[in-house]
């Protein structure tokens, strides 16, 4: 185990799972246990200590989280990606924000959007740290989450420290899409693969946490618990309610119109909701079963005995593509639309088309 058997740890860790399972809350507390003076035998820091609390406090001194500067904004962290405590742990933190951080309407243009990516810059900034001695003796812990957000340059620059590890140095890598990462990266990790909790467990912690629906609202998150809490915003439930009830309907909305509602939200986001009603939509076909959208079935059969599947799983292939270019899209109202004209073709019967009124 990871917090038992400290000679096989290694120097990196890659955590690799679906996202909004939980994988940046383990990770953290794993670096706790690691850095804390009197760490039980079961595997838990001691939450007593110095050490636990800096950590608590974010100003541990041999701890470093490095974020994108988008994500750490959207926790209310410091701006310095370096930052000794880093964003907060708490359930969002794996979410893709809903919001574009592209700042209000009207707003100067001048303004400089925090970046979505880990920059070069932040992995040299921590040179200086994992070539010193740790403030305790002991580990120093080096957090990296989404890893996959590193841009090329970063990620070499992360390569040559795992090439030439410093001693007492632990590096811990989260990623979410671990085949997105250089493979000489992967290679010099331990690689950890993340379950996902089972549905019966799942359900019932959404259920503590107060989640109206619990059941309803995992499977719309793809059975992710900590992605299902966003079902709890009443603000992110309606988008995702009226998305859903106008692409269920293609024959009367038009997609000009919603591609115009939509285009100040999270662009990635929206893909992956139009994938998983996509998927609904293709699994009802091939197998008569859903997974994401449980309280839409009797739609959903309705849509499917129209569509034809292999003009639909065409368009799931290159939704994959889609949302690979949502990061950075030249003009989210235009890329919206041809997202959702595609969509409309790709599920409407020859003699169809999207409503132009």
């Amino acid at each position: 185990m990871l917090t038992q058997d400290s000679a096989s740890l290694g120097h990196a860790l890659l955590l690799r799972g679906r996202q909004g399972i939980g994988k940046l809350v383990f990770a953290r507390q794993l670096a706790k246990f690691w850095l804390c003076e009197k760490p039980s035998i079961e595997g838990y820091a001691c939450e007593n200590c110095r050490s636990c609390g800096w950590f608590e406090q974010g100003g541990h001194p041999d701890f470093r989280l490095i974020e994108p500067e988008a994500l750490m904004a959207m926790a209310g962290s410091s701006e310095n990606s370096s930052s000794e405590g880093g964003a907060d742990a708490g359930m969002g933190a794996e979410m893709e924000p809903l919001a574009d951080f592209a700042g209000e309407p009207g707003g100067s243009k001048s303004k400089k959007k925090p970046s979505k990516q880990i920059t070069v810059a932040q992995v040299r900034d921590i040179a200086d740290f994992i070539n010193i001695s740790s403030h305790q003796n002991g580990y120093k812990v080096v957090l990296i989450h989404p890893a996959e957000t590193m841009n090329p340059a970063a990620a070499n620059a992360l390569l040559k420290n795992l090439e030439e590890p410093p001693p007492l140095t632990l590096f811990v890598l989260v990623t979410h899409h671990a085949q997105h990462l250089l493979p000489t990266l992967r290679s010099r990790c331990r690689q950890i693969p993340m379950p996902a909790p089972d549905p019966a467990t799942a359900t019932a912690w959404l259920a503590q946490q107060g989640v109206k629906d619990p059941a309803t609202c995992l499977a719309s998150a793809g059975y992710a618990p900590l992605a299902a809490l966003e079902f709890n915003d009443d603000d992110y439930l309606a988008r995702h309610e009226a998305f859903i009830r106008q692409i269920s309907a293609p024959g009367n909305f038009n997609p000009i119109v919603l591609a115009e509602e939509m285009q100040k939200l999270d662009l990635p986001t929206l893909v992956n909701w139009l994938q998983k009603w996509c998927y609904d939509l293709m699994s009802f076909c091939t197998t008569g079963k859903i997974r994401y959208h449980l309280d839409m079935l009797a739609t959903i059969k309705s849509l499917a005995s129209e569509i034809d599947p292999r003009a639909l799983a065409a368009y799931l292939r290159t939704l994959n593509a889609t949302r690979r270019l949502a990061h950075h899209p030249l003009n989210p109202r235009l890329f919206l639309e041809e997202m959702l004209f595609s969509y409309v073709m790709s599920i409407a019967p020859a003699s169809s088309g999207p409503n132009q009124a």
